[in-house]
């Protein structure tokens, strides 16, 4: 199968060698303490440099922005001379990597960080849970509830926008082509847009034009810091887990994108559900969000190649996330030009924590394979 996924692209002043991306995926391998990326961690992610462009696992900008086990960070200096042995491995295979600036907001725990949840508003997220690893016997994480948020004030939100800035520059000393604004996904950006989770009366809050302010400021600073050929941002319209249903969020996203083309960040990623009975987003909503935003626009969420050569070959996306299949097959490209059999998830034990190879770099590549 050779099609337009397989074409080189270049995204912005980024050259890519093709139009596959591995999407963001939580694998908490950070060696503790610290949260500092390792050298089994640039295993992975170099196993995969086949994809054009590689985004991190979600990294939180700050202790506060942490909401799960053994996530890493980028506001140490362990952590930034952790992440050169990703970035080192994949420029030397060839490939393009962007980190992913993660904030979890109301979506944590202080048995995670040891500090209480910071949020647009005091409204905790119903029936939402993070992990941590407390022993368990099969080493598995233990799921708890989050717990109740309080009200960030400004002063507050002028140290979580610091956080991200500086953690831009961190990442880009650290040697990443990039980095992309985790606007999506019900985490503290994402709480910020939608009316049922801000619930403020100031600047930050009640319109939808004010909801969107965190986001924009964010991202200018970020791409004053960097610039902003080097930032992109993502957002989940019609993801509503986490608590986070909101009828206005689509008018809401494109007021979001419009400020977005602005900045000229270089692109926009639409995480999509990625669970079978998910929704489908409407290709009428694609192609307005296409005639908003001029750069890239990115696709992720359990798609097929087809499914991503449809959408390349009509312009509504330019290049195409997958997750799970990056997962498990790391030469996931050449898998698919040669319609090879893929890997399965090996133990679902090993996608959340593991301090061995086991269930995250022993997956086989073709050549690796028996007879």
């Amino acid at each position: 199968m050779e099609t337009t996924l397989f074409t080189p692209y270049t995204m912005g002043t980024i050259k890519l060698k093709n139009r596959f991306l591995m999407a963001p995926m939580t694998r908490s391998r950070s060696s503790q303490p610290g949260d500092v990326p390792n050298r089994l961690m640039a295993e992975y992610y170099g196993q995969r440099a086949s994809a054009g462009i590689i985004i991190t696992e979600a990294t939180q900008v700050s202790l506060q922005g942490k909401g799960y086990a053994k996530t890493p960070g980028i506001y140490t200096r362990e952590q930034v001379d952790g992440w050169k042995l990703i970035t080192d491995e994949v420029h030397r295979k060839e490939s393009k990597i962007f980190l992913q600036l993660w904030h979890v907001g109301r979506v944590s725990s202080s048995k995670v960080n040891g500090l209480q949840p910071i949020a647009p508003s005091s409204i905790a997220a119903k029936g939402t849970h993070v992990y941590i690893f407390d022993g368990a016997p099969n080493g598995d994480a233990t799921f708890i509830p989050v717990e109740a948020p309080k009200e960030m004030k400004q002063e507050e939100i002028n140290k979580v926008t610091a956080a991200f800035v500086q953690g831009a520059k961190n990442a880009i000393e650290a040697g990443f082509d990039g980095v992309e604004i985790h606007g999506a996904n019900g985490y503290l950006i994402d709480q910020f847009l939608r009316s049922n989770s801000n619930q403020r009366t100031d600047a930050y809050g009640g319109s939808p034009e004010n909801r969107v302010r965190l986001l924009v400021e964010i991202t200018q600073a970020v791409a004053d810091a960097v610039g902003n050929n080097k930032v992109g941002v993502r957002l989940s319209p019609f993801i509503s887990f986490k608590d986070m249903a909101d009828p206005e969020i689509l008018d809401t996203i494109m007021i979001a994108a419009r400020k977005l083309e602005g900045i000229g960040i270089t692109y926009l990623h639409l995480c999509e559900a990625d669970w079978e009975d998910a929704p489908e987003i409407p290709d009428g909503f694609r192609v307005d969000l296409r005639n908003t935003f001029g750069n890239t626009i990115i696709a992720t969420g359990n798609k097929t190649p087809e499914q991503g050569e449809y959408l390349l070959e009509r312009g509504l996306a330019d290049l195409i996330g997958f997750g799970r299949n990056f997962l498990t097959n790391p030469d996931y490209p050449q898998r698919v030009k040669l319609n090879a059999e893929m890997n399965t998830i090996s133990d679902t034990h090993t996608l959340f924590g593991g301090g061995t190879e086991r269930g995250y770099t022993d997956y086989p590549f073709l050549k690796d394979r028996n007879p």
